[in-house]
């Protein structure tokens, strides 16, 4: 996902375990960052990594996490302004100046409303307030 509003690239369980990454290859992050519903997440660690982008590789600072989330990353303005992007939403696409050309990459309207009632229909497990209590 692109967010163009955000300062951070974050990297989420899916694709830091399919990189077989481990926590002694992250460096230390102690920032909390806020969640899209509102709760504080404490970073597993950062992590600097090339993205190719078509023709362009990129180093990006990942911020990793380990919260649910429909995307495997988000990158943000920093990768945005590293490639000299043009973003539109509403094209769900990104055009980079490359040499003697444009490119172009361009996302798809049905994953992104996949995406979307992924996260919508997550319901994060909560302890039941019986077990709580130590009830039954």
């Amino acid at each position: 996902m692109v967010d163009q509003g955000s300062d951070a690239e974050i990297m989420y369980p899916n694709l830091y375990n399919g990189l077989n990454l481990k926590l002694e290859d992250l460096t230390a992050y102690d920032s909390p960052l806020i969640s899209f519903d509102g709760k504080a997440i404490i970073p597993k660690g950062q992590i600097r990594l090339p993205v190719q982008s078509g023709s362009k590789v990129v180093e990006v600072d990942f911020i990793v996490v380990d919260a649910y989330s429909p995307y495997i990353a988000i990158v943000a303005r920093p990768w945005l302004h590293a490639l000299g992007t043009v973003f539109s939403t509403l094209h769900l696409n990104v055009k980079f100046p490359s040499r003697d050309h444009i490119e172009e990459l361009v996302g798809s309207q049905s994953v992104a409303r996949q995406c979307m009632a992924a996260a919508i229909l997550h319901q994060p497990e909560v302890e039941s307030l019986a077990s709580a209590e130590g009830g039954s």
